[in-house]
Formats: C-alpha cells, sequence, structure tokens
C-alpha cells in the first residue's frame, strides 16, 4: 500500500500533537479524520469557546473533525467507523476503550515523551525533569488494555540539559515526535515493524511513575528537599503549571501566593532555618535549604506578573525577616 492509500484517523489536542499531524499532512499521508477534545468554555461566563491547538490546525488544512464528549457514543463509535481507517495514531489525548483502538486492522499506536516502560502516565516530561533524570526521549507503542503498556515500535533518546526546564524539554521531544510518527507510519507500511513487549525492555528495573500533575502538586516542599532535588523540582515545573509557595514575614500574618519559574544552585554550609530568606534588598533573593541555598531568577506574586526577581525587589520591601512555608 501506497501511503497516500493508507487511511489514517489522527487523535490528540495540545500543541504537542499538531506537529505530528502537520508533518503526516505535509508529508503527504491520507489523514482521513481528526479527533479532538470538545472546544473548552472560557471567560468570567464561560461564554466563550476555546478550540484545541490540534482542532485549530485541522481547520486551516480542511481536515474532517469529529469532536465527541464520549469516546463510548454509538453515534461517535459509527462515525468514526465510517472513516474505515486502515491506522489510528494518538498524540497526548486520552484513554481510548478498546472499542476504538481495536478498530482500524493495522491497529493504533501513541506516540509518549518519556522512554518506555519508564514514566507511564500523564506527565512524563515534568516527572523526567523533577527527578533529575540526565536523558528522556519519545516512544512509539501499539494500544492494548493498560495505559501505556503495550508493545514499542521506536524510541529516540536525547539528553536533558542540567539547564533544562519542562518547556525546553517538551519543545525538543514535539520536534522530533514528529519525525518519529512519520518513520512509524512508514515502516508499518513496508511491514518491518518488530514491536518489543515493555516487560522484555527492563527486567528487574524498578518502574517510575508519571501521574497527572495538580496545584498541590506542585506546592514545594522545602522541609524535605535538598537544593538538587529543589533545584530540578522548579524546572520540572516550568513555565507551566510552575511550582510555588507561600512568603510572609511573621507567624501570623497573611501568606502570599509565590510562583518560582527560574533558580539557581548556591551550595554552602549554613545554620539558618530551612526556608529563611536572604537578601540585600535590591540585587538577590535566595532561600536557604537543605545544602546551600536556592537563589531565586524569576518568580510571580500573586495577583502579578511575572518578573526577574531585581525587578520584584525594587518595589518591594523585602528584608531577612521574611519566610517561605
Amino acid at each position: 500500500m501506497e501511503k497516500k492509500d493508507l487511511r489514517i484517523v489522527y487523535m490528540g489536542t495540545p500543541d504537542f500533537a499538531v506537529e505530528s499531524l502537520k508533518r503526516l499532512v505535509e508529508g503527504g499521508y491520507n489523514v482521513v479524520g481528526v479527533i479532538t477534545m470538545p472546544d473548552k468554555p472560557m471567560g468570567r461566563h464561560q461564554e466563550t469557546l476555546q478550540p484545541s491547538a490540534v482542532k485549530k490546525y485541522a481547520v486551516e488544512q480542511g481536515l474532517r473533525i469529529l469532536q465527541p464528549v464520549s469516546l463510548k457514543d454509538p453515534e461517535f463509535i459509527e462515525e468514526l467507523r465510517s472513516l474505515q481507517a486502515d491506522l489510528q495514531i494518538v498524540v497526548a489525548f486520552r484513554m481510548l476503550p478498546e472499542v476504538v483502538w481495536n478498530m482500524p486492522p493495522m491497529g493504533t499506536f501513541n506516540l509518549h515523551a518519556s522512554l518506555l516502560p519508564q514514566y507511564r502516565g500523564a506527565a512524563p516530561i515534568n516527572w523526567a525533569v523533577i527527578n533529575g533524570e540526565k536523558e528522556t526521549g519519545i516512544t512509539t507503542f501499539f494500544l492494548k488494555h493498560e495505559i501505556d503498556t503495550g508493545a514499542v515500535i521506536q524510541q529516540v533518546r536525547i539528553p536533558i540539559l542540567e539547564t533544562d526546564n519542562v518547556g525546553d524539554v517538551h519543545d525538543k521531544l514535539m520536534m522530533l515526535g514528529g519525525q518519529l510518527v512519520t518513520d512509524t507510519v512508514d515502516r508499518i507500511l513496508e511491514g518491518t515493524v518488530k514491536a518489543i513487549p515493555q516487560e522484555e525492555m527492563a527486567p528487574g528495573t524498578e518502574l517510575k511513575p508519571a501521574p497527572k500533575i495538580f496545584k498541590e502538586t506542585c506546592r514545594i516542599d522545602w522541609e524535605h528537599k535538598n537544593l538538587e532535588q529543589l533545584y530540578n523540582f522548579v524546572r520540572g515545573l516550568s513555565p507551566y503549571p510552575a511550582a510555588w509557595t507561600e512568603l510572609l514575614r511573621a507567624e501570623g500574618e497573611k501568606p502570599v501566593v509565590m510562583k518560582i519559574y527560574q533558580t539557581a544552585k548556591e551550595p554552602a554550609a549554613h545554620t539558618l532555618k530551612t526556608g529563611a530568606v536572604c537578601t540585600d534588598g535590591k540585587s538577590y533573593l535566595k532561600i536557604a535549604v537543605d545544602g546551600g541555598f536556592l537563589v531565586l531568577q524569576e518568580i510571580q506574586m500573586a495577583g502579578k506578573k511575572r518578573m526577574p526577581v531585581t525587578d520584584f525587589l525594587r518595589g518591594a520591601r523585602i528584608d531577612e525577616n521574611y519566610f517561605v512555608v
């Protein structure tokens, strides 16, 4: 079969999924339908509907779009079946029922932003950076019942640099993912795929999960994390959703929420209480932690814009009586 004859249904929602769809369209592959999330109500009164990044691109390209509320809806299942897909591709979408992933004769494969079997779950890029990994990558694998556990088709590895935040790694993997998706389709067309069961890839290795990240997940634990862990935690949540803490001057005062986007490490021995603020009030702001000081470089106070710490200090009166919790 030629690629122009291979009927592909593509499923995805956020920016990460646009690059792979774009590569398929520009590469002359036959995308007969795009499945994405329903438009999201936005605004104070939820009066504005915001389409997904994938929908915006699909509309520009004149592709057929389906936006089911439920993937088990009988009308959606029939409409999907009518597309007569040979192959389905999933990139940053949601869990599929078997009636959907088992529909096309060539199967359904997923692009996952980790080196499976490590970091199965909703936030693999965040957790790889938070955990201080030195490398990560992307994987294509065939879907089966248990989420992120299907046989691996291909993987590409990349280093995580000491200065990378999750946004940097996301963008690198997004671009590599577009290429890997088309390479995987080509291998399926050529009949050269030899998918490897994940249980054969890392026998005896402890698997690290990548669960969904919630607001409370992003709260900084000053007491139980050391300097290196805190540095990685901030960059693993930057620029989104962002690590946060509370800044206050004295017990009983109302704390102010502070998001932290960028830091530097200053290893040192000290006798200060964990969470103590050290500052000259104009050029630096750092927090005493286990192993030294976490130097704050870019922050956002509640109700304010994101800004360099030097700009914040020019407009705020912060002294060494402050601390974070």
